[in-house]
């Protein structure tokens, strides 16, 4: 299997080097050929190397130039049996290749498509097309929330387009794709953006300097009857505030009832230290009372500490991401021993794990990253018959790549029948806010949702951010960001 990806001569770009890809789980053989196309926006490449200097601190990135890159492939030798076309330039069928495949960036190819989204001020809809057939095989809409100026953006791009080239050849079945408008603003010129990007860094090194950045904390109410879930909007009881240290955030709580006795199970991140641990609160039928609990450690960074009832025993799925790793603990005493009990997927990025039971089956929703791109833009399930597995992957790995609405954002739960989950809308930034998706389809070769309008931050919820909701009995909770000057505790 000979794979040809047609590139310009003079956007020579890192990933081109060394490029590895599967088709239907062979590795299959790749080359370069250089197609010419126009001239890319003068100075380009010298911005791109002043933000791996100003921006990225020498951080090298999949989009930065690379010249040498396919000096030695000016012979194209046999006809490739896969074409992928990255220019703007007029297609040829590249003979007897049976796939011509092209993306697009908000409609338009070629990576000058892709620029001008970013310069509009947002990343553009990827689409993967079947040239000879017109066919859109699958689209994604990517996050980046780690990206830095012109050329990270660019990067981002970049990867989820790999990923979803590499799902489309994987042979794995591509699930109904997404649909959305895409608003296009006002472009600026490269160097505009990168003097642009280059304020809003020293901006944002001035306010981590004044401020603990970001600063997420958890809000709770008791209420009798309907909450968000049944009114889709915060509105109702009024929303009151768990007090945190200040120079630590709370974030991601998860309420449950066991043994009579009510906790809300949270990530607790030192500022100073950077790294989130799990630590738990008691709830009578008034609100928090006692002192704050810290349950689990791991030399690694820990966050959403999710937890079910099975086997008549209470288990927390921790996010450990940076462990690469989906790890179970069995609760030994609660509320505060917790000890590991098998590791349910290893040697992957996957962020916020939520489980649940569906047709005799246990499925576990994550949002998984394959070492470049985004955190928020790609859902990966995996099935099992019993909750220590073994999990296999779904069918149609990864689900969908949509910033608004694959991330999960708390438990999933049954209303009137019903199967519904929380997502994260990511569409104008991570934890931006929260929507409401319901799952109309879901086997272990099948997944549908229908999404409801996104629940925003609001004067009952101030602030910037919204990205986690739970709810136990009448306890509901949820988080947010807030302003957190480093001089108050």
């Amino acid at each position: 299997m000979l794979i040809e990806f047609r590139c310009d001569p003079s956007r020579k770009r890192a990933w081109m080097d060394g490029i590895a890809i599967d088709v239907r789980g062979e590795r299959a053989d790749t080359r370069i050929a250089w197609v010419d196309g126009g001239k890319p926006p003068a100075g380009l490449d010298a911005l791109f190397e002043l933000e791996r200097m100003l921006l990225r601190k020498g951080q090298p990135l999949s989009a930065d130039p690379a010249p040498g890159v396919g000096r030695a492939l000016a012979d194209r030798g046999p006809a490739p049996d896969i074409v992928i076309d990255f220019t703007d330039r007029p297609c040829d069928a590249a003979g007897t290749a049976r796939m011509y495949l092209r993306p697009l960036y908000n409609g338009a190819a070629g990576e000058d498509a892709a620029l001008a989204a970013i310069l509009a001020g947002d990343l553009p809809l990827i689409e993967i097309v079947e040239q000879s057939t017109g066919a859109t095989l699958d689209r994604g809409w990517p996050s980046a929330e780690v990206a830095a100026g012109l050329s990270g953006h660019l990067d981002a791009v970049i990867a989820r387009t790999m990923t979803l080239l590499r799902a489309i050849l994987s042979g794995s079945p591509r699930l109904p794709i997404i649909q959305h408008i895409v608003a296009r603003g006002a472009a600026k010129t490269p160097l505009a953006y990168v003097a642009r990007g280059l304020a809003h860094a020293l901006a944002r090194r001035i306010y981590h300097l004044c401020c603990y950045a970001p600063h997420w904390h958890i809000g709770w109410r008791l209420i009798d009857g309907a909450g968000v879930w049944e009114t889709g909007d915060l509105s109702g009881a009024p929303w009151q505030r768990l007090a945190d240290p200040g120079n630590r955030f709370f974030a991601d709580p998860f309420p449950v009832t066991w043994q009579g006795r009510t906790f809300v199970y949270f990530e607790d991140l030192d500022h100073r230290i950077g790294k989130g641990t799990i630590s738990a609160i008691e709830f009578d039928g008034r609100g928090p009372i006692g002192a704050v609990v810290p349950v689990l450690e791991e030399p690694w960074h820990l966050s959403y500490p999710f937890l079910i009832e099975d086997g008549g025993e209470l288990w927390m799925i921790p996010e450990s991401s940076g462990n690469r790793d989906v790890a179970l603990y069995r609760c030994v005493s609660f509320p505060d021993t917790w000890q590991r009990h098998a590791t349910l997927l290893d040697g992957l990025e996957l962020a916020d794990a939520t489980v649940t039971r569906h047709g005799g089956l246990y499925y576990l929703f994550g949002a998984i990253r394959d070492g470049a791109g985004g955190y928020s833009d790609t859902l990966a399930i995996y099935v099992a018959e019993r909750l220590a597995g073994p999990w296999l992957p779904h069918a149609a790995n990864p689900i969908l790549i949509d910033r608004a609405q694959a991330r999960p954002a708390g438990n999933m739960t049954v209303i009137d029948g019903k199967l519904w989950r929380p997502v994260q809308d990511c569409a104008q930034g991570y934890g931006a806010a929260l929507a409401l998706a319901e799952v109309t389809e879901l086997s272990p070769t099948t997944f549908r949702q229908q999404v409801r309008p996104s629940i925003r931050p609001e004067p009952a919820w101030p602030g910037r951010k919204f990205h986690t909701l739970n709810r136990a009995g009448r306890l509901e909770v949820i988080d947010g960001s807030r302003i957190q000057p480093k001089w108050f505790r």
